[in-house]
């Protein structure tokens, strides 16, 4: 029976190994993203708390450009610049916090609640030529550059619509009074900011899953890792207590009932479980009683040793029997010839015999993966549940 290669990557990320990755500082980040928030809380920035500071650097302006004697005989530049600073710089904490706070709570939200501090640390190959000029030059440097020259032309031509709309209003903007030239220009500001911002909106609404697919792409695991991975979870006591639990609950309920009247059980060792009965006098072929993966795999298990059921690891076979029969469902048909060597297997077993264990083959249209895919679709069993 073919498998997949022990060290082909072909398993999605488990939620250890994300977090594992989050502490070491690869976690999900799309600096658009975050430059489309900073636009957008700019813009409302300057919608909401503009006319403050507007009206405040009219009167500034104002006091600046009008002269009487007192500024001929005792001119005091230092004290326009400090009126200047202590009307902007309040204003301007307004806008500084609230970046600051949703740069710190994205930071959170992508490191899955941690704040990763490996990011701050120095790192010699961020710095180093080689691999910067690897970067520019390489597959990676070639998308990013793309991805600049396609964000370019969005923003370019949205600054040149902003432009073309607004171009009246900003010819006009000397013939009226300080005052009202100043609101023009603060909305002119205003409206080119928002328009950049549905621009960087889109933008980041692109890479955000271009980053997810590549992050996940990056974290695959092997066959071997999430083997690795399961046996070190089951070494943690607080693992072991609440899987135990599950497991508990699962075997109370009507998983414990089938079992009971199972004659074997085939497993992938982390993944799936079925357990098989036969009975010439009431189906034409074995059925499947129970079905479980996870949890439910791992309590059918545990009921298999209690009740001394005799339990075959066939990984391939498990997925194939899983995804083609439902519960109380006689087997596919295609499957026919497999299940049948495993039960002469089991019955010789039974009758105190040695047998060698048998080699089986799932056909081709039948191989699953753990996420139920195949490259040629099968033929699911669609028989109606025989009664036991």
């Amino acid at each position: 029976m073919s498998e997949q290669p022990a060290g082909e990557k072909t398993f999605a990320p488990t939620e250890k190994r994300l977090t594992d990755a989050a502490k070491k500082g690869d976690v999900l980040r799309s600096k658009d993203a975050g430059t489309a928030v900073v636009m957008l809380l700019g813009g409302a920035w300057l919608a909401f708390a503009g006319p403050w500071l507007l009206g405040d650097l009219q009167g500034l302006a104002r006091e600046a450009f009008q002269f009487d004697v007192r500024d001929l005989r005792d001119f005091g530049p230092g004290t326009l610049l400090m009126e200047g600073l202590l009307l902007t710089v309040p204003a301007i904490l307004t806008l500084a916090v609230p970046v600051i706070i949703v740069t710190l709570i994205s930071q959170l939200a992508f490191g899955r609640g941690r704040f990763v501090t490996d990011n701050l640390k120095a790192k010699g190959n961020r710095i180093n030529p080689l691999n910067g000029l690897k970067r520019m030059f390489g597959p990676q440097g070639a998308i990013e550059m793309g991805k600049g020259l396609l964000k370019i032309i969005l923003l370019g031509a949205i600054a040149l619509w902003w432009w073309y709309s607004s171009m009246e209003t900003l010819i006009g903007l000397g013939r009226g009074n300080l005052s009202a030239q100043l609101t023009a220009a603060w909305d002119a500001i205003v409206s080119l900011i928002f328009a950049l911002s549905g621009g960087l909106v889109i933008i980041a609404l692109v890479d955000l899953p271009i980053q997810w697919v590549r992050q996940q792409g990056r974290l695959k695991m092997t066959h071997q890792e999430m083997r690795d991975e399961n046996k070190e979870s089951e070494g943690s006591p607080e693992m072991k207590a609440a899987r135990r639990q599950r497991q508990r609950d699962i075997a109370t309920g009507s998983v414990a009932g089938a079992m009971r009247d199972a004659q074997f059980v085939i497993t992938n060792p982390t993944h799936f479980a079925v357990a098989l009965t036969y009975d010439p006098l009431k189906a034409s072929a074995p059925i499947v009683l129970a079905k479980g993966r996870g949890d439910k795999a791992m309590a059918m298990k545990e009921l298999a040793r209690e009740m001394e059921l005799p339990t075959l690891e066939y990984p391939q076979l498990a997925r194939s029997v899983y995804y083609t029969t439902r519960e109380r469902q006689v087997i596919c048909e295609d499957l026919y010839g497999a299940i049948a060597s495993v039960l002469a297997y089991v019955m010789s077993l039974k009758r105190g015999e040695t047998p060698l264990r048998p080699e089986i083959d799932v056909p081709e249209a039948l191989r699953f993966d753990t996420e139920g895919r195949v490259s040629v679709a099968p033929a699911v069993n669609q028989g109606a549940a025989a009664p036991l």
